[in-house]
């Protein structure tokens, strides 16, 4: 019998169902030859333990919607979707409201879960950026939206973890614990692992009352007023001193967000303010944000509010808060026509070129902006581009902690056949 075959016969005598995969379920252009429906934590163990058997690759997959992040998997033979995983209990969810805790499947998707929380008032405070997404994607790419700025990100929000290691090993750290990996922070390290060290199928998050009224606050600042000055540095002056004098202000927001969508012209700023006396709170805002355009409060976000400023070529630029500025004086300096969205406060900022930018302009864009940002302490990953575009470029750039992350791989994942290469550095 050839080893496809066998591999697919042991797949199958799992109980689990299995399906042929189709050009749809392609992972960065890379097709799997199997599509696994596991419906609980120990179905999962089952597939892996198989694929451990078999040196079948595993890449795991929520709802898809970052699927293209990241490096294509060197193989994928086993594509695990986690759409129908329940807990043990048999429920996508389980809600402990007077503990503000709730335990959720990762297939759930994050929508879902929150309009489920919602029904007593409370919620995950982790609004992605992109449309729907599953609670294992979420914390797989480590997303996180506009109010991080107050409540922090996903790997802050989470308290407790399940995973399925590469040999089918079931661990679980935080919350009740039942077996944890000696030494590792199992939630810290699956965050933004990318599927690279198991495939996530339970997690649990501390959660937030919802708010009881929110108020956006929204100024548009002016361009730089005079021709031929440099490109954007009056607007970028006065962007620095408003969201400095934001991110200080005594009525506490929740979210700073910048929406620049031509960086020759001038940025708007949005303001969340949530909770008790939102109201008094915002117009406290509005007229610190009034000295530096025509600011304006509604009840209602804007519309490019927590959503990315584009899909097909997508980059995430991170620097130390103080560092804002001369980041975006950097993504401005290369004159290609970028466009700029994200928490200016925290300077965790997505950018978004046109589609039909060039090989050339593209790598110099990156390899340029990136140099500047390490400068500055930071970095840029290209999150999504297509594949003749990214072709010849590190995705994640230069990182110090490579080496550790190199030996963590080892640990969990020594045949390597977790999303292989879909990580920094190839891991």
């Amino acid at each position: 019998m050839k080893a496809p075959v066998k591999a697919l016969k042991a797949l199958r005598e799992t109980g689990v169902t299995i399906r042929e995969a189709t050009p749809d379920d392609a992972v960065g252009g890379v097709p799997p030859r199997w599509v696994a429906l596991p419906e609980d934590t120990g179905e999962v163990a089952a597939l892996m333990r198989v694929s451990a058997a078999h040196d079948l690759a595993v890449v795991p997959v929520g709802d898809g919607t970052k699927l293209g992040w990241g490096n294509p998997p060197e193989r994928c033979d086993l594509l695990i979707d986690t759409c129908c995983l329940l807990l043990g209990s048999g429920s996508v969810a389980e809600h402990s409201s007077g503990d503000l805790v709730a335990r959720a499947a990762a297939g759930l998707p994050l929508d879902v879960f929150n309009s489920m929380l919602s029904q007593f008032r409370q919620e995950l405070a982790l609004d992605s950026t992109l449309r729907a997404g599953t609670v294992g994607g979420t914390l797989a790419t480590a997303v996180a939206g506009p109010r991080r700025f107050r409540y922090g990100t996903a790997r802050d929000l989470l308290i407790g973890i399940t995973v399925v290691l590469a040999d089918g090993t079931i661990a679980t750290s935080g919350g009740n614990v039942v077996k944890n990996v000696a030494g590792y922070d199992l939630g810290k390290l699956f965050t933004g692992s990318y599927g690279t060290l198991g495939v996530i199928t339970e997690a649990t998050f501390r959660l937030h009352p919802i708010p009881a009224d929110r108020r956006w606050v929204t100024v548009d600042l002016p361009a730089a007023a005079e021709p031929g000055s440099p490109t954007a540095q009056a607007a970028l002056a006065a962007l620095d001193a408003l969201v400095a004098e934001l991110a200080a202000s005594q009525a506490e927001p929740s979210a700073i967000e910048l929406e620049w969508p031509d960086l020759t012209g001038g940025p708007t700023v949005s303001v969340l303010v949530e909770g008790v006396a939102a109201d008094a709170r915002a117009e406290a805002v509005r007229k610190s944000a009034d000295e530096y355009g025509n600011a304006r409060i509604t009840t209602e976000a804007p519309a490019w509010w927590a959503t990315p400023p584009g899909e097909e070529v997508l980059l995430e630029l991170r620097v130390p808060p103080s560092a804002a500025h001369p980041a975006l004086r950097a993504v401005a300096a290369r004159g290609l026509p970028a466009r700029v969205r994200g928490s200016v406060a925290s300077a965790v900022l997505l950018v978004a070129l046109p589609g039909d930018v060039c090989e050339v302009e593209f790598s110099g864009f990156v390899t340029s902006v990136r140099d500047d940002l390490r400068r500055l302490g930071g970095g840029l990953t290209v999150l999504a581009a297509p594949p003749d575009l990214v072709r010849g470029i590190d995705r994640w750039g230069p990182s110090g902690a490579l080496p550790l992350m190199r030996r963590v791989k080892e640990r969990f994942d020594p045949g390597r056949r977790m999303s292989p290469g879909r990580f920094a550095g190839g891991i």
